[in-house]
């Protein structure tokens, strides 16, 4: 069976003091179904993805109440966690349970309220997402274990400083006409070189922000997708694990979790990765970006500079990538899964704020941690695939 995706929503991306978690997922959900020109009661299942609610506000069971505050009760919803894949995660659920022919409509949604807690403490919060034994006690942040992932990159490939500056200056570019980014302003080269140090060698404006922010998407079956216009067909969808601390790894310049589950994808879609024509990676911090471009096979092992020295992922290049900013320019982390796949869906209809010409296929790429958990999913705006 065939699924696709009609209609997505966000909130703006940023510090919302005024708003509470369950404000900004009512409105992303409110502005999915409009965009999707259905109503609530046409919804039959709800798949959420939040990673740290209990910790950043003190709400669990997050499913129940997004059901309850849209008024969709009595439906199944379901709360689902895989650290910063959360989205992506409830998203393959959402699609699964399509697929299984248990519906026709489901919603997938993401949501993260993370600035209602000190820095400090949000920080603590994420590091839930590592190995709390072997790296969080031991006083690593993920800010630490990308920077010596960076390192070992830069030693092995020769990656300079100034290279891996590009990837924050091509998002912030990317992200000038986004109007639900939370910056909207470019920077250079000597501007992220003199930022803050946080973790030698990345800088701060090489890491995400502390966001809040929520994201919904509305799946359909391909029994009613012809009551939609412009629907955006699931081509493949992939997921994959790797050890959860960094230091039982093989190698630090590359991920395996990103790689298998790329190559699942790509299998089930029937497509290489030289047929993408526009991407969402997962760039929590400069250095991850540049893996992806490897991981997922976009470029060779140690090439993946070449891809930003040479623009070729920057809107009007071979593959551009990121183009509503990234996570660079919004990184609520229970959202962003649900975030990035909108902003493929918009791109292959062709109302993206920085269009790509004549998108068709779409890939969307969102990991948890340093990598222990990976989702790819792949988009078209036509129906097809290997689903048997």
């Amino acid at each position: 069976m065939n699924v696709a995706v009609v209609g997505g929503g966000a909130t703006k991306m940023g510090e919302h003091w005024t708003q509470s978690l369950r404000d900004l997922s009512t409105e992303a959900g409110a502005k999915a179904l409009q965009d999707a020109g259905i109503e609530g009661k046409d919804i039959e299942a709800l798949f959420i993805g939040t990673m740290s609610s209990g910790r950043f506000i003190g709400q669990e069971h997050l499913g129940a109440l997004a059901v309850d505050e849209a008024g969709l009760t009595p439906i199944p919803a379901t709360r689902c966690e895989g650290a910063c894949a959360s989205g992506s995660l409830a998203f393959r659920k959402a699609y699964l349970a399509i697929r299984s022919g248990e519906y026709d409509i489901v919603m997938a949604a993401g949501g993260e309220k993370m600035t209602d807690i000190k820095g400090p403490e949000a920080i603590s919060a994420l590091m839930g997402a590592g190995d709390q034994e072997w790296e969080s006690s031991a006083g690593l942040t993920f800010s630490g274990l990308y920077a010596m992932m960076a390192r070992a990159y830069m030693k092995r490939y020769g990656l300079t400083r100034e290279e891996l500056a590009l990837v924050p200056i091509k998002n912030h570019f990317h992200g000038l006409k986004n109007p639900l980014a939370q910056f909207q302003f470019p920077v250079t080269v000597k501007q992220v070189m003199e930022s803050a140090l946080i973790a030698d060698p990345l800088r701060l404006l090489d890491c995400s922000p502390i966001t809040d922010g929520a994201a919904a998407v509305i799946l359909v079956s391909d029994r009613v997708a012809k009551r939609f216009k412009n629907p955006m067909w699931i081509l493949g969808s992939g997921q994959a694990s790797d050890t959860l601390a960094l230091h039982n790894r093989k190698s630090l310049t590359e991920i395996p979790s990103s790689r298998i589950a790329a190559e699942k994808a790509y299998a089930q879609a029937g497509v290489s990765p030289g047929k993408i024509d526009v991407a969402e990676v997962h760039d929590c911090f400069s250095i991850e970006e540049i893996l992806a471009y490897e991981d997922l096979g976009f470029a060779e092992r140690g090439k993946g500079k070449d891809l930003l020295v040479n623009k070729e992922t920057y809107v009007g290049g071979r593959l551009p990538v990121n183009t509503d900013g990234g996570l660079k320019l919004g990184h609520p982390v229970g959202a962003t899964g649900i975030k990035q796949i909108i902003e493929i869906m918009r791109q292959l209809r062709g109302d993206a704020y920085t269009q790509v010409k004549g998108a068709r296929i779409g890939l969307a790429h969102n990991i948890g941690g340093s990598g222990a958990t990976a989702l790819v999913h792949i988009f078209g705006t036509e129906p097809g695939g290997r689903h048997g």
